[in-house]
Formats: C-alpha cells, sequence, structure tokens
C-alpha cells in the first residue's frame, strides 16, 4: 500500500483503516504489509503513532510490516525516535 505524501493527523485514520484491512485479508501468521513511502515528504508526530499502531496489530497477528522508499529524512526521523528497529525497512532499490 502507498503512504500518503503527509502521513499525519488528516490522514491517520484513513490509513489506519486501509491497513488493518490489509492485514486482516491475509491468514495468521503469514504474510507482511508492505508501505510504500515513495511519494511521503513528511511523517509528523501523528503519522510515526498510526505507524506503531498498524505494527501492533501486524505483530498480534504474528506478520510483518515493511517500509519500502523511506527518503533520508524519514528514515533519520525513524532512528532518532528509535522506531529503526520496530519495522523491516528495504534499501531504496529494494521490490
Amino acid at each position: 500500500m502507498a503512504a500518503p505524501a503527509h502521513l499525519g493527523l488528516e490522514t491517520r485514520a484513513d490509513f489506519r483503516r486501509a491497513a488493518v484491512e490489509l492485514l486482516d485479508s491475509l491468514p495468521d501468521t503469514t504474510g507482511s504489509l508492505v508501505v510504500d513511502f515513495s511519494a511521503t515528504r513528511l511523517v509528523d508526530s501523528a503519522g510515526l503513532g498510526v505507524l506503531i499502531l498498524v505494527r501492533q496489530h501486524a505483530a498480534t497477528r504474528k506478520q510483518v510490516v515493511r517500509l519500502r522508499g523511506l527518503n533520508e529524512e524519514i528514515r533519520m526521523l525513524l532512528v532518532l525516535t528509535k522506531l529503526d528497529d520496530l519495522f523491516a525497512i528495504e534499501d531504496r532499490g529494494a521490490r
């Protein structure tokens, strides 16, 4: 699924709903949700919060959340907030 251009207060509810629906469509203990950040320019605290909630939902189902296409600013934000270890982060060129 594609993350919005600004993952934050205005977009968090729709993002969470779509992510949970995708995770719930997979059988427990299988699969992963790949979130493409290629078009995302900004993630604020509300956006970080929704990523954590989506990751928690996936963890209860023994699934994985993968983040793809992170720009350097978003990658650094995850590192600074120590959230980078919660997600499988794919390299820029990974498909």
